[in-house]
């Protein structure tokens, strides 16, 4: 089937076979931070913004996506840099192999665009369906607590998606 997509604010037109994945779709298609791990969405390593709900794209097959709006890590950032979330992610050292970051980033950009007023165990309880085998966690939700913090503050100088 042929389908068309917004894809971090680019429409594209593809080709996809009735039962593939949103996930494989997306790979397929070059956004390679969209990463595969569980394939039963228990993982998180697969989220992504579709319609401006954080989804596990190993649960949605391509064609149910036909005509919506997604947004992968790759978007976050702009010409200008960083998505204020990657850059408290880096500046609080939320980041060992990488693996679950992008998926990680989605989960707290949904979380961000719900939630105004953030504590540790509203984050750890967000994140809770991404699964990072290298950290504790405490770096992560200081990240998102940091990020949060730059989104009262109106902090997104990024040029990308702002702080939502």
């Amino acid at each position: 089937m042929r389908i068309k997509l917004t894809v971090n604010g680019k429409i594209r037109e593809v080709d996809a076979a009735p039962r593939i994945l949103l996930v494989d779709l997306l790979r397929d298609s070059g956004y390679l931070s969209v990463h595969q791990g569980c394939d039963e969405g228990r993982c998180g390593a697969c989220t992504v913004i579709l319609d401006g709900n954080a989804v596990k794209s190993c649960l949605v097959l391509g064609v149910q996506a036909d005509g919506s709006s997604i947004l992968t890590s790759e978007g976050l950032a702009s010409q200008k840099g960083f998505h204020p979330l990657q850059k408290a992610f880096s500046d609080c050292l939320a980041v060992q192999c990488g693996y679950c970051t992008p998926g990680l980033l989605m989960t707290s950009y949904d979380l961000l665009s719900r939630s105004s007023e953030l504590d540790g165990a509203t984050v750890r309880e967000a994140i809770s369906g991404n699964i990072c085998r290298c950290t504790g966690y405490s770096y992560i939700v200081e990240a998102i607590l940091m990020a949060s913090k730059a989104k009262a503050g109106g902090e997104d100088r990024s040029g990308g998606p702002s702080v939502p």
